[in-house]
C-alpha cells in the first residue's frame, strides 16, 4: 500500500444509472477497510470546481445499495471543459487534502478524468457506469442488467396489448450508438424484428420480415429499435412507413426513455458495482492511476482510460444469429 494514498475522492457523471449507489458504498466502505479517508464529491466535475465535498464514512453509505439514481447527483460542466475550469478544480481537490480520484460514469467523464491525469499527474480510477454497455474492456457496464431486465418486463407488458389487438408495436429503447440493449431485450421478449445501429436492415428487408411474419400466421408483432437505429429519420417515420405499405396492421408507438435508467439495481449489478469499487480503490492503493476497472469473462481486469474511451464495443455476431432464428 503506498503511504502517499491518504484521501480518495469519488464522484458520479454523466447520465446516471442504476448500481451507481452500490459503487459509492463500495468505494467507501473499502476506503474505511483500508483506513483512508474518503469523499463524496456532488454534482461530478461542476461540483470539484464548485468545492462541493462532503466526508463520508461507512455509515453515511447505508441503506442506497438498493437505490436507483446517485446519491453524489450528476451533472454536465462546461467549466471544465477549459484548463481553467480544470485548475481550480485542481485548486479544490488540493485545499480539501484529496489526493485521489475514483471516477464513476461513462466515457466523456473518462475523457475528462484521462485529461486532469495528464494535465496535473493526478491518480485516478475509472468505474463505468451507463445502461448501453457502450465501453470497451468490460463485458457489463453497470446499469445495463438492471436496464435490460426493465425493458423486458415493458415489453412483455406491451405484448399482452398488441396480442388483444392484432396490434404491431414499435418499441424504441436506448442505445444512441451501440445496440447491445435492443439486441439482447428483444431476444429476451421474443420480438420479431430488432433494428440496431450496426446493422443497417433497410426499410424493404423490414416490410419483407413483417410481411413474412403475417403469413405464417402472427396476428400481432412486436418490434425492438434502438434510438441510434439509422433505418429511418425517427421511429414514428417507420409506423408511417409500414402503415402505408401494410394497412392490415394497427401500428404503434412506444418510447421507453429514461424510465430505462431508473428503478432499483437487480443484484447482478449491485454485486458487479461492489467488486468495482473495492477493485478501483485497492488500484490506486497499489500505485495504478488512469484505468478503468471492468469485468471480463467473470475476472474483474483494468483497462487503461485511453483504450476504453476509443475502443469500439462489438455487437455479439452469434445473438445475431439467434435473433434470427428466434424470428422464425
Amino acid at each position: 500500500m503506498l503511504k502517499s494514498v491518504k484521501k480518495i475522492g469519488v464522484l458520479t457523471s454523466g447520465g446516471d444509472a442504476p448500481g451507481m449507489n452500490a459503487a459509492i458504498r463500495s468505494v467507501v466502505r473499502t476506503c474505511a477497510y483500508h483506513n483512508i479517508e474518503c469523499v463524496g464529491i456532488y454534482r461530478g466535475y461542476q461540483g470539484m470546481i464548485e468545492g462541493d465535498f462532503k466526508e463520508m464514512g461507512p455509515r453515511s453509505v447505508n441503506n442506497i445499495i438498493n437505490k436507483g439514481g446517485t446519491i453524489l447527483k450528476s451533472a454536465r460542466s462546461t467549466e471544465f471543459r477549459n484548463p481553467e475550469g480544470r485548475q481550480l478544480a485542481h485548486q479544490r481537490l488540493q485545499a480539501a487534502g484529496i489526493d485521489s480520484l475514483v471516477v464513476i460514469g461513462g466515457d466523456g467523464s473518462f475523457t475528462g478524468a484521462e485529461v486532469f491525469n495528464k494535465e496535473f499527474g493526478f491518480p485516478v480510477m475509472g468505474i463505468p457506469g451507463t445502461i448501453d454497455n457502450d465501453i470497451f474492456g468490460t463485458s457489463h457496464t453497470l446499469g445495463y442488467d438492471t436496464a435490460l431486465n426493465t425493458v423486458i418486463e415493458v415489453i412483455d407488458k406491451i405484448r399482452d396489448t398488441a396480442s388483444s389487438h392484432n396490434r404491431l408495436f414499435f418499441v424504441e429503447v436506448m442505445g444512441r450508438d451501440a445496440g447491445h440493449i435492443a439486441l439482447n431485450a428483444g431476444i429476451g421478449a421474443g420480438a420479431e424484428e430488432i433494428l440496431i445501429p450496426e446493422e443497417d436492415l433497410g426499410l424493404d428487408r423490414l416490410l419483407e420480415s413483417l410481411q413474412k411474419s403475417k403469413a405464417s400466421g402472427k396476428s400481432s408483432s412486436i418490434v425492438v429499435i434502438a434510438e441510434g437505429d439509422k433505418i429511418g429519420k425517427s421511429v414514428f417515420e417507420l409506423k408511417d412507413y409500414v402503415e402505408l405499405n401494410m394497412p392490415e396492421y394497427d401500428v404503434r408507438v412506444s418510447v421507453l426513455g429514461h424510465m430505462q435508467r431508473g428503478g432499483s439495481p437487480t443484484c447482478f449489478d449491485r454485486v458487479l458495482a461492489s467488486r468495482f469499487g473495492v477493485k478501483a480503490v485497492e488500484s490506486l492503493l497499489a500505485g495504478k492511476s488512469n484505468f478503468m476497472v471492468g469485468i471480463v469473462g467473470d475476472k474483474i481486469t483494468l483497462t487503461p482510460l485511453e483504450q476504453a474511451i476509443k475502443g469500439n464495443t462489438v455487437i455479439d455476431r452469434e445473438l445475431l444469429r439467434v435473433s434470427d432464428i428466434m424470428s422464425t
